[in-house]
């Protein structure tokens, strides 16, 4: 729906840009906004994602390992970080089409740019899958209802804390003027799709990698 009403200049988007230029011209300093819309840089958040990756592959190793030789099942410990180690990939590979088809123009401060093309954010985009799939990785393992309440507690506190991460980096966006509210939010919906496909890939072909570790390790 977000793409028919941009493609289509539907209502949503008249609203869309008014909302947009109110936030461009609010009092966020323009600082604050810029530090959390360079968050969405692969520079920055691919990083981050590629250090969770390496500690996700070495937990599942050593796991599987300590799991094998306790005669338990051999796990793909390896599929879930390499899932995750290409998940970033596949966002330039769907924004940049979507960017070309639809040609959206930017706000005001983007009139200059070399490109006519602004949804959905590429930066927005890449901050969700990144820091999604980071959070994920690190709170993969047993199942919500089997964890203690210390842990379901971190793990609300990380959900809680990648929210806002995102959401600081969509407002930083748009701050700064280099984006539209909706691009950041088309960004979100296809980040949401990239999250359960690895999900579902993991969940499929990656099953054990973790709960066989966590039954070794009496967790």
């Amino acid at each position: 729906m977000l793409t028919w009403q941009v493609a289509g200049h539907g209502p949503l988007r008249a609203v869309d840009e008014r909302l947009g230029r109110a936030v461009a011209a609010g009092a966020i300093p323009s600082s604050a906004a810029e530090f959390l819309a360079d968050l969405g840089n692969a520079t920055v958040a691919v990083p981050v994602l590629l250090m969770v990756v390496v500690w996700a592959a070495w937990r599942g190793w050593r796991r599987t390992h300590r799991a094998v030789a306790h005669e338990g099942p051999a796990a793909r410990w390896w599929l879930p970080p390499l899932a995750a180690a290409l998940a970033p990939a596949a966002v330039p590979a769907l924004v940049a089409p979507l960017k070309l088809w639809l040609a959206r123009p930017g706000p005001p401060a983007m009139a200059g740019a070399a490109h006519d093309g602004f949804y959905p954010s590429g930066h927005g985009a890449t901050a969700a899958v990144a820091y999604g799939v980071a959070a994920l990785l690190l709170t993969r393992g047993q199942r919500w209802w089997a964890r203690s309440p210390a842990s379901r507690a971190r793990t609300s506190a990380l959900a809680a804390g990648v929210a806002l991460l995102n959401l600081g980096v969509g407002v930083g966006l748009v701050r700064r003027g280099y984006h539209w509210p909706l691009d950041v939010l088309g960004s979100w919906c296809l980040a949401g799709v990239l999250l359960a496909a690895w999900c579902a890939v993991c969940g499929r072909w990656g099953r054990g990698a973790d709960d066989g570790g966590a039954a070794v390790d009496g967790r």
